[in-house]
């Protein structure tokens, strides 16, 4: 998922626009918590928008060649669209009456922005103001196993069944799934093949993570989300550590041992955790995720939390027998997310979160 292409994006047609900006009227139709630009751009998996409309009909505006899309309405998914390019996609045939819309972007793109145009209503319906945003809020950080990499898979070899992009779907990352069942708006920053000090088999080296948790835009240098006074997470779960560690040190590497390795990964997540707390404050729960029960990476995390001394950093180990890890590449399947979100929001209900 770490590609160089080119971005390529090609500018939304004329007749899908209305007399008002683009910027202005995304706005007002609808409602994303997600790292979203001015200009209605985005890179980040996960990422939905939300909005009212009335009317038989609906249509969705995007700019994007290279993602894929679910559109659902009343709560139902009516589409999928794969890199479904410069186009308005319609819903029609609906009842005359009040609906709600989302579109939610199911895959990642770190190399390449989508472009979200807004919402058109059908001849005789209008597009109504945006709901509300939800009073919690969650942030989800971390790898591939966050993003949902390969979920909707039921083999671990993809190669003949679509490959990895058309069988991600973040939309139904534990994740996403917990954050519904908590009535939370939520953002999924994941990237694939990261770490904390070491991405996957020591690729990319000299950067990280780290390197790209404060873009909106992963793709462009230097980009900064600016985080807005209206996203404040009560809650935010870092799972990062499985490509730092999943991996035997190569020849060249920084690290000339793997307790050279533990030192500076404990290190850069403290430092991390400081990141976290000056930008959220002292009363958000920041919980530190580990899929494994026993190893360097698992240990390395409960001694992270350990040193911290805070009782809103916890450590939250969901490794279980029970995970089939059936997605593409020994990644979660569908199931698995599943099963994991059951695991956090019951974790979650053990632990005092000041919603």
């Amino acid at each position: 998922m770490n590609g160089s292409r080119a971005t390529v994006l090609v500018a939304v047609a004329a007749l899908v626009l209305t007399a008002a900006p683009a910027t202005a009227r995304v706005g007002y139709q609808a409602h994303t918590a997600g790292r979203v630009t001015k200009t209605g751009q985005y890179t980040w998996p996960g990422v939905y928008f939300e909005g009212r409309f009335r009317g038989t009909g609906i249509g969705v505006v995007l700019n994007d060649s290279v993602n894929d899309y679910d559109v659902q309405i009343d709560g139902t998914t009516v589409a999928s669209l794969v890199t479904p390019g410069a186009t308005t996609h319609w819903v029609r045939g609906l009842s005359d009456t009040a609906h709600r819309v989302r579109l939610v972007k199911r895959t990642e793109s770190p190399w390449a922005a989508g472009e979200f145009g807004g919402f058109v209503a059908a001849d005789g319906g209008s597009v109504l103001a945006k709901p509300a945003a939800r009073q919690r809020q969650i942030e989800f950080i971390g790898d591939s196993l966050t993003a949902g990499y390969g979920n909707l898979s039921t083999t671990r070899d993809c190669s003949a069944n679509g490959g990895v992009t058309r069988n991600t779907n973040t939309d139904v990352s534990f994740g996403a799934i917990t954050a519904r069942a908590l009535n939370a708006d939520y953002q999924v920053n994941a990237f694939s093949g990261m770490g904390m000090v070491r991405n996957y088999n020591g690729h990319s080296a000299g950067t990280s993570y780290r390197t790209y948790y404060d873009r909106a835009l992963l793709h462009v240098d230097g980009d900064v989300w600016r985080v807005p006074a209206s996203w404040r997470p009560q809650l935010v779960v870092v799972g990062l550590g499985t490509n730092d560690f999943s991996t035997a040190l190569n020849p060249g590497e920084p690290w000339a041992t793997p307790e050279a390795l533990v030192s500076d990964y404990m290190a850069a997540y403290q430092g991390f955790l400081d990141k976290l707390r000056a930008r959220y404050g002292s009363r958000t729960t920041i919980v530190v995720g580990v899929p494994e029960g026993s190893g360097r990476f698992a240990d390395a995390a409960r001694q992270v939390v350990r040193d911290r001394g805070d009782s809103r950093v916890r450590l939250w180990n969901y490794d279980d027998p029970a995970l089939d890890r059936l997605g593409c590449d020994w990644h979660f399947s569908a199931r698995d997310h599943r099963l994991i979100a059951d695991k956090l929001n019951a974790y979650l209900a053990t632990i005092p979160l000041r919603w």
